[in-house]
């Protein structure tokens, strides 16, 4: 059998200055587009940022983006010639499937339109939701990205945080610091509250509006509970928290105020 080498040779030919061009075309344009408009919708992000609702912003600008990236496709699609309606009936038996592969997807970006909406905290608030403590990131459409305060990285899915019990611990300004000091029973309480309320007083952090509050809150195991009740600004309530507990602590020592311990004490019979 002869095989006709020119035949083909033209056939090839024909085929790469015709479908090869646009192909190679298409690729062009794809990949072009495609970074412009990551380029464009960035430098966007950025300005609108600093004029409207950081949180707002970058969900529209996400949404944007991918809206332009699925015209691209499809105007490219349509310039290869691609015919799609073979793919009608196609579409139409997977539809159910798809519909069911997708219910969780679409309940996160229902989520998503409803936390957007409702903002029941927004990008750099600090949340509790679902288990899961930290500092709100960036709000996509399926997932809402918190970074906790260890650096790790976790992605909660908007249906989960939108039905779920949501913590906002940024929304105020002002947090209450509760610290709890067990007492022994022949404790001076009086003594130990001037303690109290005069570390506090010395530090600038703590907010004298409320006041602080130190009183006997309740009866533990080994004597009486007293408490302190101190408000500072909600950035300062970490480091007002630890810094209390230590000041707090070397006073008592210092006054000679001992915090009562559980003891065992064992009998040893012969």
């Amino acid at each position: 059998m002869n095989i006709d080498w020119t035949s083909i040779w033209n056939s090839l030919t024909e085929w790469a200055l015709n479908t090869g061009v646009r192909i190679l075309i298409a690729l062009i344009l794809f990949f072009v587009s495609f970074r412009v408009i990551n380029l464009v919708g960035r430098r966007i992000e950025r300005r609108a940022t600093k004029r409207f609702d950081k949180t707002l912003t970058k969900v529209l600008c996400y949404a944007f983006r991918t809206t332009l990236k699925i015209c691209v496709v499809i105007g490219l699609v349509a310039y290869l010639g691609i015919d799609t309606s073979g793919l009608t009936a196609l579409v139409a038996a997977l539809g159910v499937t798809i519909g069911l592969a997708v219910n969780g997807a679409l309940s996160n970006i229902a989520g998503g339109v409803l936390i957007v909406v409702t903002r029941p905290f927004r990008i750099d608030d600090f949340i509790e939701v679902a288990g899961q403590s930290g500092t709100v990131e960036d709000i996509r459409l399926c997932f809402t990205k918190i970074v906790t305060i260890d650096n790790r990285v976790v992605y909660i899915p908007n249906a989960t945080a939108a039905t779920g019990v949501i913590v906002n611990f940024s929304e105020k300004d002002k947090r209450r610091i509760d610290l709890d000091f067990p007492m022994a029973p022949d404790a001076d309480i009086e003594k130990a509250r001037e303690i109290l309320l005069s570390v506090s007083a010395r530090d600038e952090r703590v907010l004298t509006d409320p006041v602080p509050f130190a009183r006997i809150t309740r009866r533990g195991e080994n004597g009486p509970i007293l408490t302190l009740r101190a408000w500072v600004k909600s950035g300062d309530y970490w480091p007002t928290n630890f810094d209390l507990q230590e000041n707090i602590k070397r006073a008592f020592d210092e006054a000679g105020l001992r915090i009562p311990y559980n003891q065992l004490d064992v009998h040893l019979l012969q």
